[in-house]
């Protein structure tokens, strides 16, 4: 929970569990407050008659005298509670990972199922997600078709891609495997230049945009085909993500022939599970946008634990100060 002006209000990831036994001191306070009361009545009833105690304080006093203590305890249960701790899930820019666009440009990505083109509205959707990617990511960007380009390796010049991806150019046939191994070479080899000096490898990801499966080899099991890619994909611990995009009402003319060639998710939801990604499908250029999103929220961001403590100590600060003025004001009549 998140109050205005407080901040993150969370009940759960402890650091200091231990602390909360604290909590006794200001039950104990309450508990003496209590009994302190209690004696103080019957004092009362045992040096003075009821007449005489209703000529001395004819008014009975308002309960409200009590409230004072009580939201003083609050505060400090509330400060205990910021000394236990708190944790929240919170999410922070990524640096140095590693993310390498995969975009197929064979001759179905000439279809206009996807106004104007699928090709050209995948460009557009993925300039667009490489503008809005975590600046400290360094980004890459391969084509292919039967022929596999390496058109940027990897940067934190995110220009540098949104450039090369104005340059796509079709291709024949679809090379799906060899396009993932280039983009694992890629990887390989930035990664070789961030961990340098025993640093941590930075983590990475592929994200594969095609129509549908490759043909180039036949079969996605042969040594550079699609699964086989996957699966080292998988063993180097860099998932892949993959968009299906078009509909299956695509046709591309060849020769003066009309070609069916409507998309195809089968091989790419496989792809996506061998290598341990996530797999999506977009049939228009807003679903692809959603769909790029769905990545920019889990390459662009890490899901850290972060202290939460800073609300607690806030609330505690309000309680503690209304608490003060409401005490002036209910006893404000008592004698000096």
């Amino acid at each position: 929970m998140t109050l205005p002006g407080i901040g993150s209000l969370t009940l759960t990831g402890l650091a200091y569990p231990s602390a909360l036994l604290l909590a006794l001191v200001p039950v104990a306070l309450v508990a003496l407050y209590a009994a302190v009361q209690i004696q103080r009545r019957r004092r009362l009833r045992q040096f003075s008659t009821p007449g005489s105690l209703a000529g001395l304080a004819p008014r009975r006093p308002h309960r409200l005298r009590h409230l004072p203590i009580a939201l003083a305890a609050v505060a400090l249960l509330c400060l205990i509670f910021s000394l236990a701790g708190p944790t929240h899930q919170a999410k922070i820019p990524r640096n140095r990972a590693v993310v390498m666009l995969v975009i197929d440009v064979s001759q179905s990505m000439q279809a206009k199922d996807v106004p104007p083109t699928r090709l050209r509205a995948a460009q557009d959707a993925a300039k667009t997600f490489a503008e809005q990617l975590t600046p400290g990511v360094n980004l890459g960007l391969v084509s292919f078709g039967g022929n596999v380009n390496l058109l940027v390796s990897p940067t934190p010049d995110h220009a540098a891609t949104v450039t090369a991806l104005d340059k796509l150019q079709p291709d024949d046939q679809t090379a799906t495997g060899e396009a993932i191994f280039t983009a694992l070479e890629s990887i390989q080899t930035v990664s070789t230049v961030l961990s340098a000096g025993n640093a941590t490898p930075p983590p990475a990801r592929i994200v594969l945009l095609s129509d549908g499966g490759e043909n180039k080899p036949a079969n996605p099991d042969n040594p550079r085909g699609a699964f086989t890619a996957a699966r080292a994909a998988k063993d180097q611990g860099v998932p892949v993500s993959t968009i299906t995009f078009g509909t299956q009402g695509g046709v591309v003319t060849m020769k003066d022939d009309t070609i069916p060639v409507p998309s195809d998710d089968k091989q790419m939801k496989q792809i996506a599970q061998l290598a341990g990604g996530q797999s999506y499908k977009a049939t228009n250029i807003d679903e692809l946008n959603k769909s790029y999103g769905s990545v920019l929220e889990q390459v662009g961001y890490q899901t850290v634990s972060a202290p939460a403590g800073t609300g607690w100590l806030r609330i505690a600060v309000l309680i503690a100060t209304i608490a003060t003025f409401l005490g002036l004001a209910v006893n404000r009549s008592v004698p000096a």
